[in-house]
């Protein structure tokens, strides 16, 4: 890679935080603004259920779209089109005036929700697989710091310039800036350019998209492993997003001021584990292709223990629920970049974000059934037992799939080498 591909690199890791931040700020504040936008259609809250089911939906169904595109066209110039589209229906959303109008552009949202695999794939060929892991760390911070600043935006903002259609105005013009910035800085890179055996390769081959290599995708044991845990991994994260902070409220008694004080420090600390996970992983791999499957599975291991501790807790020893949770917050996100880089350490680089976005389709599968299923245990027994019923067997699981991917990603990364040093012999 020559020098002003390297130095470039990083400024392609600095556009895309941004895009992912203030993706992330749009997309999740609409929780905290859930008052504000139902006192204005007035609408209940099945009718504010449909509002979130239906962009999870369109998401949902265009993975496997964004996928394919990704793979089989320049990502940079697809991925400015995704922050266009963020842009333009993000200012729809607040044009329309009937719930009916609001509800189907709050859907089309969706549909830049499903377009990161093209960014992680292009990050991928910046970077080699020993920073990968750092690196995906450094763009997942943006989550819990966008719904940080998506909560700021939407109480303390927009009731002083106008109201939630004011917010959406702001943010949607700058999804449009940010896919200008994407379109004229992010340069595309040959794909698999990073990969170490093509490090001394002047003039890379164009690897093309092919449904022959698509299929080897579902032919790797390690894949299925990676698949499971994602469908099961995302109900911990679905569980205490759309039911830790009535949990706190109705069940332990904190006050609004209680919440934000004990919540904020939590998702900051959260959000350092992205990086810690990403550093702790790519050391980990140097030294074993094992290395970022032992992370993600004491990942879940610890993060499950210190969950049941924490939810366990006498509702008078609030200290201590607080330091059980930040060490919660410490492990929970070790496996996310993790999972991220493996699906890269065993896919050749023209397929792989087909196969991120297949991940993501199976998460989301998930994802969709993790609220009802709280629901019905929160309403037949407790959230207290919902929380920590979901949250422990699920990452129990996670803990489990790990384990099998311990015994196949030897052989699925050693293959995944040999095959980039025979065509690296080609060139």
């Amino acid at each position: 890679m020559s020098k002003e591909q390297t130095s470039n690199r990083w400024v392609v890791v600095v556009i895309f935080f941004f895009f992912m931040l203030l993706h992330q700020t749009d997309k999740l504040m609409i929780g905290s603004l859930q008052v504000q936008i139902s006192e204005d259609f007035g609408i209940s809250n099945t009718q504010w259920g449909l509002v979130n089911s239906g962009a999870l939906i369109v998401a949902t169904i265009l993975y496997p779209i964004w996928g394919y595109l990704y793979d089989r066209y320049a990502r940079s110039k697809l991925l400015s089109l995704a922050s266009f589209i963020w842009g333009a229906t993000t200012w729809l959303n607040a044009i329309v005036r009937s719930f009916g109008g609001f509800l189907v552009t709050r859907a089309s949202t969706g549909i830049d929700d499903s377009s990161y695999p093209g960014l992680y794939t292009l990050i991928a060929d910046y970077f080699g697989p020993t920073q990968r892991g750092k690196v995906f760390g450094i763009l997942q911070l943006t989550q819990p710091i966008g719904y940080l600043l998506g909560m700021i935006l939407a109480l303390m903002v927009a009731p002083n310039i106008g109201g939630w259609r004011s917010v959406f105005y702001i943010t949607g013009s700058l999804g449009l800036v940010i896919a200008l910035l994407i379109f004229f800085f992010v340069k595309e890179m040959p794909r698999g350019r990073a990969e170490p055996e093509f490090e001394q390769i002047a003039e890379m081959q164009t690897f093309k998209f092919s449904w022959a290599e698509a299929k080897e995708i579902f032919k790797k044991k390690t894949m299925w492993f990676i698949f499971l845990q994602g469908f099961a991994g995302v109900f911990p994260w679905n569980v205490i997003t759309f039911f830790f902070f009535a949990y706190l409220e109705k069940e332990r008694g904190y006050d609004a001021n209680s919440i934000l004080f004990t919540m904020a420090p939590v998702i900051l600390i959260l959000a350092s584990g992205y990086f810690v996970g990403g550093a702790l992983g790519d050391f980990a791999f140097k030294r074993s292709n094992k290395g970022r499957i032992i992370v993600s599975s004491i990942g879940v291991l610890m993060g499950a223990l210190f969950m049941y501790l924490a939810i366990t807790t006498p509702i008078e020893a609030k200290n201590q629920f607080f330091i059980f949770m930040c060490l919660t917050a410490i492990f929970m996100p070790l496996s996310a970049t993790n999972v991220t880089a493996t699906v890269y350490d065993v896919t050749v680089p023209e397929v792989r974000s087909t196969a991120q976005a297949t991940e993501y389709f199976i998460e989301n599968a998930g994802a969709a059934f993790a609220p009802i299923i709280t629901g019905l245990i929160a309403d037949a027994y407790s959230l207290q037992t919902a929380i920590l019923l979901i949250c422990t067997v699920a990452w129990g699981l996670c803990f489990v799939f790990y384990l099998g991917a311990i015994f196949t990603i030897d052989h699925d990364t050693q293959h995944l080498r040999n095959q980039m040093a025979e065509r690296a012999k080609t060139m």
